[in-house]
């Protein structure tokens, strides 16, 4: 990773146009990375279903506006880990020798649509849900909390830690500094036991990538963060002996990342982890999944404060999805946050000593799944 860009992320940018939104944030990226768009080969653009701002095929139109006339565009699409899987690509076409620098570039533009909307709509052959992705997601909260025994106050203890990491990062849509467990708890319920205050908000966004070679990395003036390792599975939506509270394929995904990042402990090895959590209790849900805890127990690090910055394992520092969820961003920015900790850029929610991290991210109805490991050195050690 050679260099990193985001905007600003609010609830409505009508600033600028959704080419104006990108070019931003890749404009920020190739700043940091030190290059222009003549160094860049390619181009990896990554955004969640085209009803969000009702463009059909908007990378199209968006080929000038991100430097990649007469150069290979690629458009990835894997529902809201999108923007982890746009990392991933373009870290593969770099890999694979066939490129040497590669921008990738992921947004959402929520406000020139309606996600409630889009995600409500009746898709041939199921059940229509008609509560967008808090309805679909809260029976599985209320299965984890039943199988776990979770105290109630885990998913708000949650909110009140991300929404304070986000104060202090000032590209983060909410900024919260003085939230506290009882106004979260005093929050309107919206999909029990889910409240407004544990839930993601709605932005507009994007978030830049540039990855390069190991000649590049070693030409770059700056710190780089080494990928060590990625993984992606996925999973159907529905079928016989799914468990949405530990899906298979964020087990498998997480047990291949650290094969090939040759990590035994996860939750000694790993510094700091910028996971997918777009309501509150998804982050006990996934530290069991990715292997930081066993199943049922994931919760204990939660209360014990050890997700906290000056934690064990800080968990969002960034602030997270609960802070900014410019949903087809969303992923890649889990992704860039850990590299910058690596690379000692995250500024006030710099995690102290972060040498290796974790990216996530999770899409669709808990089917897909992208992660990658950075860190500070090639080896990682």
């Amino acid at each position: 990773m050679l260099g990193v860009g985001q905007t600003r992320h609010k609830s409505k940018r009508t600033d600028v146009s959704m080419a104006g939104l990108c070019r931003e944030a890749a404009d920020r990226a190739l700043a940091d990375a030190g290059l222009t768009f003549a160094d860049i080969d390619a181009v990896v653009v990554g955004k969640a279903p085209d009803l969000f701002e009702g463009v059909m095929m908007p990378e199209l139109y968006l080929a000038d506006a991100l430097g990649a006339v007469g150069k290979p565009l690629l458009r990835v699409h894997t529902a809201g880990s999108v923007g982890g899987a746009t990392g991933i690509v373009t870290a593969n076409l770099v890999q694979a020798g066939i490129h040497r620098r590669v921008l990738g570039l992921a947004w959402e533009k929520q406000s020139e649509s309606n996600a409630m909307w889009a995600l409500s709509i009746a898709p041939p052959f199921s059940i229509q849900v008609v509560a967008g992705a808090g309805g679909y997601f809260s029976p599985h909260i209320r299965a984890y909390i039943r199988r776990s025994g979770a105290p109630p106050d885990i998913g708000a203890m949650v909110a009140v830690k991300d929404r304070r990491n986000g104060a202090l990062n000032p590209y983060a849509h909410l900024q919260q500094p003085d939230i506290t467990l009882e106004s979260v708890q005093a929050s309107p319920m919206l999909w029990d036991p889910v409240r407004y205050d544990e839930t993601c908000p709605s932005s507009d966004g994007a978030c830049a990538v540039v990855i390069g070679d190991e000649e590049a990395a070693l030409a770059s003036q700056g710190p780089v963060a080494w990928i060590r390792a990625t993984a992606m599975r996925t999973e159907p939506t529905m079928f016989a002996g799914k468990d949405p509270v530990n899906p298979a394929a964020g087990l498998a995904a997480a047990a291949a990342l650290w094969r090939q990042a040759g990590i035994t402990s996860p939750i000694d090895e790993i510094d700091v982890a910028e996971i997918y959590v777009p309501f509150s209790w998804f982050e006990p849900m996934w530290l069991e999944n990715l292997g930081f805890a066993e199943p049922g127990e994931g919760w204990r690090l939660t209360a014990a404060g050890e997700t906290a910055l000056g934690g064990k394992l800080p968990v969002n520092p960034s602030g997270g999805v609960l802070s900014s969820n410019p949903i087809g961003a969303s992923g890649l920015l889990r992704f860039a946050e850990a590299a910058m900790q690596v690379m000692g850029k995250a500024g006030a929610h710099q995690v102290a000593g972060a040498r290796t991290a974790l990216g996530h991210a999770y899409g669709g109805g808990s089917q897909y799944f992208s992660m990658w490991v950075v860190s500070s050195t090639k080896s990682g050690s």
